[in-house]
């Protein structure tokens, strides 16, 4: 019997997408999930031209495929993932490769990889971005781990990623938990855009008073020329969505609450954990909190009436100056999170190659842009970029744009739209970029109540100072 060349546990919208992507690429692979009407929907699914079978028990699964074995896991993070481990390690052998897909903690997969070796078996962390429909037709793909398990799949992956100017968006990500780590702040940084087009709209809807119909035509502008994304693209194709139970739009019927999975929270731990500021990302998810408080937003916003807001003078303007704000608050947001890269790089002995990473963003992932082909030029040039504010070519478009995201910020704080990510974009800004915070009185204050010590800018060493108490 023919022997299938990958194994793909869980058979969910997402592992099954990828399962055919595989298939349409001249893969041979087998699927496993305990739900018979999934594996039915898989069988039923495939093309005459795929090599695809479907399993309902783990032992037909593995005995169906080449060895080495290369399984592939879609199943949610955390104890489902351990879940599947315990039940199929026993029939693996010595050299099988299993890879977890899913948005696994990074901690997680460095626990997996050392039991699985272990046992003389290869485990990889592997971060899949795109959706759905990435998963079918081209996702973003970030596997890390064991180098030679990865040699060996890098064929498939490359075949089964996007492309950008015909570049597989896949590569190598570093050592151990890398794949997982580098998911997470994708997810971090997806966050925080998402918070900013957010704000803008509500900026564009409230201030400038544009209706759906105008803010389609607004975001259709802006995907057309600098801001051209994934995540502009689809803001304007959902303000064209009609709602199919009124006459209105959809976007108009949605609740006001947010939903959020593990991934955004531990980056904001991650970036605390091993101090990186990231307060942009760590804002886009005290949002989503606050989003969920709708009863109490509802007495609040009765007991503490806001004035009207003042419609700018020139709308177009302001439209204009919106969109600058916009793009730079989203460049800022990225900074931090590859800054958070070049951290965890060091800390954890990741290796992660950053030109690499925003290479294979560019392409079939939530996040991507063409901002990210100016990111690849500089750390084309400067691999040991620390910040990608500290480029030359990008300090060029921050300064052409951060007196629209000055005078945006302003027109939201005067006129009391919340913005919190486009505030805290400035905020990271000026700091990052000022020469002398006033750290110095906090130091004082640590010293003077906790003996916690300070160094001088005039000499060196650690010094304490016994603090007289002033007289009145």
């Amino acid at each position: 019997m023919d022997k299938y060349n990958y194994g793909m546990v869980g058979l969910g919208v997402m592992g099954r997408n990828l399962l055919y992507n595989i298939a349409d690429n001249g893969f041979s692979i087998a699927g496993f999930d305990l739900d018979e009407e999934k594996v039915k929907e898989l069988q039923d699914g495939a093309t005459s031209e795929m090599k695809v079978k479907g399993t309902v028990t783990l032992e037909d699964f593995v005995s169906a495929l080449e060895t080495p074995r290369k399984i592939i896991l879609m199943v949610p993070a955390g104890k489902p993932v351990d879940a599947v481990l315990e039940s199929i390690t026993p029939l693996l052998s010595k050299g099988d490769i299993v890879i977890d897909a899913g948005n696994s903690y990074f901690k997680d997969t460095n626990r997996r990889v050392a039991d699985l070796a272990s046992k003389e078996l290869h485990f990889m962390g592997m971060g899949v971005s795109g959706g759905e429909k990435g998963a079918r037709t081209g996702p973003s793909i970030m596997p890390g781990g064991d180098l030679e398990a990865f040699h060996l799949l890098q064929p498939m992956l490359e075949a089964i990623s996007a492309k950008v100017d015909n570049e597989a968006c896949t590569a190598y990500m570093g050592k151990d938990s890398a794949g997982n780590y580098v998911k997470m702040v994708h997810n971090g940084i997806e966050y925080a855009i998402m918070q900013l087009i957010s704000e803008a709209y509500d900026l564009l809807k409230r201030g400038a008073n544009l209706n759906n119909d105008q803010l389609y035509q607004v975001f259709k502008e802006w995907n057309n020329g600098e801001m051209n994304s994934f995540l502009i693209e689809i803001t304007r194709d959902i303000f064209h969505q009609k709602d199919s139970l009124t006459d209105g739009s959809l976007v108009d019927q949605i609740l006001d609450k947010a939903g959020a999975k593990g991934t955004g929270k531990w980056t904001s731990e991650q970036a605390m954990e091993i101090g990186v500021s990231i307060p942009t990302i760590d804002i886009a998810v005290t949002s989503r909190i606050l989003s969920a408080y709708k009863e109490e937003r509802v007495q609040a916003s009765q007991l503490y009436a806001k004035n009207e807001i003042a419609t700018p003078e020139n709308i177009e303007l302001f439209i204009k100056e919106v969109g600058d704000a916009l793009y730079l608050a989203t460049l800022i947001s990225y900074a931090q999170g590859l800054a958070l890269l070049v951290k965890a790089s060091e800390e954890y002995q990741f290796e992660i190659p950053l030109k690499d990473v925003v290479k294979i963003w560019r392409g079939g992932c939530i996040i991507r842009s063409v901002l990210l082909e100016k990111f690849y030029t500089a750390y084309s040039k400067d691999s040991n970029l620390s910040n990608i504010l500290l480029d030359q070519d990008i300090s060029v478009i921050v300064k052409d744009k951060i007196s629209s995201l000055r005078k945006t910020a302003s027109f939201a704080a005067s006129n009391g739209i919340s913005s919190l990510g486009i505030q805290t974009a400035l905020g990271y800004f000026d700091a990052y970029t000022t020469e002398s915070l006033p750290v110095n009185l906090i130091q004082a204050q640590r010293d003077y109540f906790g003996a916690h010590t300070y160094q001088r800018i005039d000499r060196e060493g650690v010094f304490h100072t016994s603090w007289q108490t002033a007289t009145h």
